[in-house]
């Protein structure tokens, strides 16, 4: 019975063939659904298709550089350094970088380092009472140098374990409140970002074609004054995205500068603009409290009369300035366009397929309309004996 319900269905899938059927069913409901989903979809294909997403068009992704120029001097006086002035080649580390940029506005200084033997730190690893308490050899996680040992004297009151290092040992555990650098502020950058479209094979810069040699001199970036200009101030920036700068400049942080070109190459070049935003990039808030701000180290090297090397160890801290370009130029196809209308066109059958499914599936005579949607009909070569399938 299994075997022969089987060679049933095999023979109807091998020998039936089902072939649409134009039904006109006199509705004013089914009628006004199928109007409506068609005026759904039209709206749809013109309206986000076409117009919004522009679906008439190729498209091409942005391929970008850019170089940037720090400019502003400040002045500091302090009993260590004494009086002194910092410029460009002081504080921009390093001077150039690809896409991005760093300036200085803290620092922990530590003067003439030579390489010798004296105390390290005290913490709970390295304070001792002996010689005892030192293992020579010995370097932690956050050792400043090779233990010999030995326990001396780090102030009148606390001992700790020698190292051979470059000495005496940096102490960052005293950061200067407000920043020692606090006038960067006031320091500008110029960014220069030149793209290109290379399947359109267009370029341009954010340096626009109506910006004149005098203006550039002159400007600086503001969003509703001046909106093209290349040239920001640094706490412009930083406010922008909502942080303060003499907060962010004692312990450092990642700034974003993102540059957007989005441009409707159908339309003339002069439209083609960059648009500037501005955010944090590093967490800064009540929840993100640990190592917060971006520092490095880095030393300037000396050697003496008497051939000894010496160094200054400087801690770091300041504002990185990643500048990000996005983009996405369309221009008239007609490939694209052919393939959306007829993606179009073929969701037009979706209306038919759901009014099918109402007036089958949930209207009150929906077994009339089936009846009349559906028809079986024999094959006219078959004999009246040969017939097989179901006949209504």
């Amino acid at each position: 019975m299994a075997s022969g319900a089987f060679c049933g269905a095999l023979r109807g899938f091998l020998f039936e063939y089902d072939t649409p059927r134009i039904v006109l069913i006199r509705s004013r409901k089914v009628g006004l659904v199928n109007r409506a989903l068609q005026l759904a979809i039209l709206a749809y294909v013109i309206g986000w298709v076409f117009v919004w997403e522009k679906g008439y068009q190729e498209t091409d992704s942005v391929v970008s550089s850019v170089t940037t120029k720090v400019k502003g001097i400040t002045v500091t006086n302090t009993s260590e350094l004494g009086l002194r002035v910092w410029d460009v080649a002081d504080y921009v580390i390093p001077p150039q970088g690809e896409n991005t940029l760093f300036i200085m506005t803290n620092l922990i200084i530590t003067l003439n380092q030579t390489q010798g033997y004296c105390p390290e730190l005290p913490d709970k690893t390295t304070v001792c009472n002996s010689s005892k308490d030192c293992t020579a050899g010995y370097i932690g996680t956050h050792s400043n140098g090779v233990q010999t040992g030995k326990c001396r004297e780090y102030s009148t009151s606390v001992k700790t374990c020698e190292i051979y290092a470059w000495c005496p040992v940096e102490n960052d555990t005293r950061l200067p409140k407000p920043a020692f650098l606090k006038d960067a502020e006031n320091f500008t950058i110029l960014v220069k970002n030149n793209i290109w479209y290379p399947k359109f094979n267009f370029t341009k810069r954010n340096i626009l074609p109506s910006i004149s040699t005098a203006y550039l001199k002159n400007c600086i970036y503001d969003p509703k004054t001046d909106p093209f200009c290349p040239i920001f101030r640094i706490h412009q920036i930083v406010e922008a995205a909502g942080q303060n700068f003499q907060e962010m400049a004692v312990e450092g942080g990642v700034m974003g500068v993102q540059i957007n070109w989005n441009c409707d190459l159908d339309k003339s070049a002069s439209y083609c603009v960059p648009k500037y935003t501005f955010r944090r990039l590093d967490n800064k808030d009540s929840d993100h409290t640990v190592s917060p701000g971006y520092n490095f180290r880095f030393a300037k090297y000396y050697k003496d009369a008497s051939g000894t090397d010496s160094r200054t160890l400087l801690k770091a801290y300041g504002i990185r300035f990643d500048i990000m370009v996005f983009g996405k130029a369309g221009k008239f196809d007609i490939i694209p366009t052919m393939i959306n209308i007829g993606s179009g066109l073929a969701l037009f059958g979706v209306a038919t397929v759901l009014c099918d499914i109402v007036v089958l599936y949930f209207m009150k005579k929906r077994y009339y309309y089936r009846e009349k949607k559906y028809k079986y009909v024999e094959d006219y070569e078959l004999g009246a004996s040969e017939t097989y399938g179901t006949q209504s």
